[in-house]
């Protein structure tokens, strides 16, 4: 337990443009004193005096809300500080009993509820892994704006004048693209063809500018992901984005104590559905959905690529599991081999 280690706990709540920070002594969990600072370098500075001067730094710990959001730039400033900071999320109480609710109350609820909590999270790393998470999270826009833009395209030409319809209809994706960025616009007055014409051409262009862009980005990702785990793009099924997500979610050696705690963290832990005489469990439908994502992507490559996933699958439905159970224990075979290849890689490489 955390209040066997220190003996003061500080809980921040953050906003956008300032934190609130509560001192509870871990014995007690009595409050001690409470204060705002703003969300800025300063302010981080501030902050930690005032923690100065109500606790020694080798004897506190702090509980951090929100550190992958409003809290990062506190996480960061406290991390370099060489501070010990806990990641805090998902409150399992409410912040009074009555139901009041203000800053000081959420960040003293951090603050008690850590002290209670055998498995503390450490917050993501910043460095290259929150260098992965921003082109990685822009790459993941340009390909959905990408995705809408084409199905507007696509419903455009299904109304589009029949003339002009029936010249992009039966057309490959690719090719409806290339012929309605280079369609030229009359020099007569506006009308319905030429106004459908300039909406193609527009539509057009911004797929492939928005094709352009996730492929210089995927360029970058490749380039980081074979600098921070190269030997992840070395497994089969495993490409640079589907590598990035899964940096992205393990973050650094620690975060995860087990391989079943990064298994639960992926939503393949296997949760127990008996009943009855029943033996059975069941897929997870929490954790980090791209994280889950990308071990999904990485079963589906394998069960149709590689012979020994193919021989593993057949294997498991021969002892009774259904196809979906199967793939379901393959995922959380892959997130136990991910897992080991991410914190020994060296070892397994």
């Amino acid at each position: 337990m955390l209040a066997d280690i220190v003996d003061h706990v500080i809980g921040i709540d953050p906003d956008r443009d300032r934190i609130t920070a509560s001192l509870v002594e871990a014995s007690t969990g009595g409050e001690l004193a409470t204060e705002a600072f703003e969300t800025t370098r300063g302010g981080y500075e501030r902050l930690v005096a005032w923690a100065d001067r109500h606790t020694s730094r080798e004897s506190r710990a702090w509980a951090v809300e929100g550190s992958g959001s409003y809290g990062s730039g506190a996480c960061a400033h406290l991390g370099a500080a060489g501070e010990q900071v806990i990641e805090f999320s998902h409150p399992r109480t409410a912040a009074t009993s009555d139901g009041a609710k203000t800053d000081a109350l959420d960040a003293r609820r951090a603050a008690r509820e850590v002290l209670g909590r055998p498995d503390l999270a450490v917050p993501r790393a910043r460095g290259r892994r929150e260098a992965l998470r921003a082109l990685e999270t822009t790459r993941r826009g340009a390909q959905t704006a990408r995705t809408a833009a084409i199905n507007e395209l696509k419903a455009l030409i299904i109304s589009a004048p029949v003339d002009l319809r029936d010249q992009l209809r039966g057309l490959t994706t690719a090719a409806q693209v290339a012929k309605c960025a280079a369609l030229r616009l009359p020099a007569a007055p506006l009308d319905e063809l030429t106004a459908t014409k300039q909406a193609l051409r527009s539509l057009a262009r911004r797929i492939k500018t928005l094709t352009a862009e996730a492929a210089d980005l995927q360029t970058s990702i490749r380039g980081l992901v074979e600098a921070v785990a190269p030997h992840l793009l070395d497994q089969p099924g495993v490409g640079p984005v589907t590598a990035a997500q899964i940096y992205i979610a393990w973050s650094h050696p620690g975060r995860c104590r087990n391989e079943a705690a990064f298994a639960r963290l992926a939503g393949v832990a296997p949760l127990e559905a008996s009943s009855g005489q029943n033996t059975r469990h069941r897929l997870n439908r929490r954790g980090d959905r791209q994280l889950n994502r990308a071990l999904h992507t990485i079963a589906v490559t394998r069960s149709r690529y590689c012979p020994h996933t193919q021989a593993y699958i057949a294997k498991r439905t021969a002892e009774g599991k259904t196809p979906r159970e199967a793939q379901r224990c393959l995922k959380r075979y892959i997130a136990r081999q991910i897992y080991r290849l991410l914190q020994h890689p060296k070892i397994n490489t």
